[in-house]
């Protein structure tokens, strides 16, 4: 078999990086610069590495992050309230094989979206199905969805998605179909699949926003609280901080 035909075979089966690195090597006349088990372990390694970078672009893709953010460029200051060694042991992702929540609350531009964007981020390099959504944004879609039929379709998305991250929980009073689809989430979510939950709310006020209901308001607080580590964000909005900058 000639190189031609193995590099189409390669191809055929879908070893494209695989191929590509096959025919350079060709083309520069380097095979017999290694062994044959040495120049197979590049070109497995190669492919290997060509199809987990193409599953974290789909995964980054498919987690509808609005903006980047970075582990790297966390702001620890003290006013922040944000206790480093917590949040360093929150990134590498233990809580989400645990099926663990997290609850970061504080005021407008304290950078609550930033922090669980960048979790979100981590969660994608490291192979899980991520979701990001504003909480009302996704409400919403869902309502409409029981309109036209796809509703059990998108609700085992979410179900399904390894973390799921409802930011700006509690912007708006729940109405009954709200607090029932929240409900289905993370009654299905709970103990299976770990969830993270932004607000503006403190979580003493929770109780208020997701409405009349009192039985099914203590059942989704149970649910969301007690399992879920929780972080209350201080200090001057971060917005601010960039305006004086400028």
């Amino acid at each position: 078999m000639n190189n031609n035909q193995t590099i189409e075979k390669l191809k055929t089966m879908r070893l494209g990086a695989m191929a590509q690195l096959h025919l350079q090597h060709v083309k520069d006349n380097r095979l017999g610069e290694m062994t044959c088990d040495e120049y197979l372990a590049l070109l497995t390694g190669h492919q290997w590495e060509d199809r987990e970078n193409k599953k974290i672009d789909r995964l980054l893709k498919q987690a509808s992050f609005r903006q980047n953010a970075n582990l790297a460029v966390i702001n620890y200051s003290p006013e922040r309230n944000l206790d480093k060694n917590m949040f360093v042991r929150l990134s590498t992702l233990d809580f989400i094989s645990r099926k663990e929540g997290l609850i970061i609350c504080g005021a407008s531009g304290v950078g609550k979206s930033y922090l669980v964007r960048a979790l979100g981020h981590q969660a994608c390099l490291s192979g899980y199905k991520t979701f990001y959504t504003i909480t009302a944004r996704i409400l919403k879609k869902l309502k409409l969805s029981k309109v036209d039929g796809t509703y059990l379709k998108e609700l085992e998305k979410l179900i399904k998605t390894d973390l799921l991250i409802f930011d700006d929980f509690g912007l708006q009073a729940l109405d009954n179909q709200d607090r029932e689809t929240l409900m289905d989430i993370i009654d299905d979510r709970h103990g299976q699949k770990s969830t993270i939950i932004s607000s503006q709310i403190p979580v003493s006020a929770w109780y208020e926003i997701i409405g009349e209901e009192g039985t099914l308001a203590d059942a989704l607080l149970d649910r969301i609280v007690n399992s879920s580590h929780r972080i209350d964000l201080k200090g001057e909005s971060l917005r601010k901080e960039i305006l004086k900058k400028e």
